[in-house]
């Protein structure tokens, strides 16, 4: 029963939906479990130091790894401008001080063009040249090096696997740490395989990004930078628990407006910790499972064509390894499809890859997979197909 207090999202006129793409930030993320929410409201009952707070999780989430160092923030995007500028100031507070003015530092971060992507501008939020190396055909080790001069800060490599064209993550981090520079890895959607939480950090890189709010389970406005624990050090330091007196004043840093609450750090490495116990290749099995129910019932419909699709990872949301429904009519109406789904009560999310319908089982939960597949089956009905 609601108490007076309590405000609720019908009363805000916002009704749920039925999430058939993904763990996406603009539909919320992801669901919280009754743990997380519980260690939420532990936190939010008390008062603490945050810079302590901020460092002991972070030991506790790298003992939990494996990992050097890790560092809780509020997104994947926010760990990614404090990586660069990580590599912008080299732990150095005179440029710490200066961001987003990088005259006369250092300011370049290579990144691979068939790497580019929407969010990546974030990596010139303190301050830094994104250069495009290679072309959207993909890119040769010979391009990556000779693009590496005195004013290059770092490499961005961003985890979109399976991606033949572009130049393997291990030649990466060979050239840049040849020339004395870090490697970021965008991996913010790369979960699961869980095994990928440590596998970037394995094979060299400097610092590793995730999400929180996506396949680990936390809140939406969380993410976490795990890496060698110099880089890490840079990165805390740059963040928004930072107050440090300078001359007579106390200053802040770049990181100031990316603050992680209590309740979200403790919600955090709960969520971790639980996701480290769970049977991802039984996770797998069920996504497959009602992928195959959703295509096997579409399939049946006059002037549709259905198919599971794993490993294609151009247009589909991350991770690749998800099972997900490609849906392809003889007309071109997937849009007009997708547009009606919406509208209808409850909203049924999905998305367009190539001119097919798309359906994602990651976010469904117990017996959506029959709503998606009814209220397609009436969507689909009203044209003549």
């Amino acid at each position: 029963m609601l108490t007076r207090e309590m405000v609720s999202l019908r009363e805000l006129g916002v009704n749920g939906v039925v999430n058939a793409t993904g763990t996406l930030t603009v539909l919320g993320g992801s669901v919280l479990s009754d743990e997380v929410l519980a260690a939420m409201s532990e936190a939010a009952k008390v008062y603490v130091d945050m810079e302590e707070l901020h460092l002991k999780a972070g030991e506790y989430v790298a003992q939990m790894l494996g990992v050097e160092s890790a560092y809780i923030v509020d997104g994947a995007a926010a760990g990614l401008v404090l990586c660069v500028a990580a590599c912008l100031t080299q732990g150095e507070r005179a440029k710490a001080l200066a961001l987003p003015n990088t005259l006369g530092m250092p300011n370049k971060i290579l990144i691979q063009k068939v790497h580019r992507n929407m969010y990546d501008y974030a990596a010139t939020i303190p301050g830094a040249l994104l250069v495009e190396i290679g072309s959207s055909d993909g890119t040769r080790r010979e391009e990556l090096e000779g693009a590496v001069d005195h004013n290059t800060a770092g490499i961005l490599y961003v985890a979109y696997d399976p991606q033949p064209n572009a130049i393997p993550l291990e030649a990466a981090i060979e050239i840049a740490h040849k020339h004395g520079i870090p490697v970021i890895v965008d991996a913010a959607a790369e979960l699961p395989p869980a095994q990928n939480l440590t596998k970037f950090v394995k094979m060299g890189a400097d610092m590793v990004v995730f999400s929180g709010g996506k396949d680990i389970g936390a809140p939406n406005d969380t993410g976490l930078i795990v890496g060698k624990k110099r880089w890490i050090d840079v990165c805390r330091e740059l963040g928004p628990q930072s107050y440090r007196k300078v001359g007579s004043e106390t200053k802040v840093f770049i990181g100031r407006p990316m603050k992680v609450s209590k309740e979200d750090i403790l919600g955090f490495v709960t969520a971790l910790r639980r996701y480290l116990e769970v049977d991802h290749d039984k996770r797998l099995e069920r996504w497959g499972e009602v992928a195959a129910f959703i295509a096997r019932e579409i399939s049946t419909l006059r002037g549709v064509r259905t198919r599971v699709v794993v490993g294609h990872g151009s247009g589909h949301p991350r991770p690749s390894t998800i099972p997900k429904v490609e849906v392809e009519f003889e007309q071109p109406i997937a849009e007009l499809v997708r547009s009606r789904l919406i509208e209808r009560q409850p909203p049924v999310y999905t998305y367009i890859v190539g001119g097919k319908l798309c359906v994602n089982p990651q976010c469904l939960r117990e017996g959506e997979q029959e709503i998606v597949v009814n209220r397609l089956k009436e969507v689909i009905s009203e044209f003549k197909v």
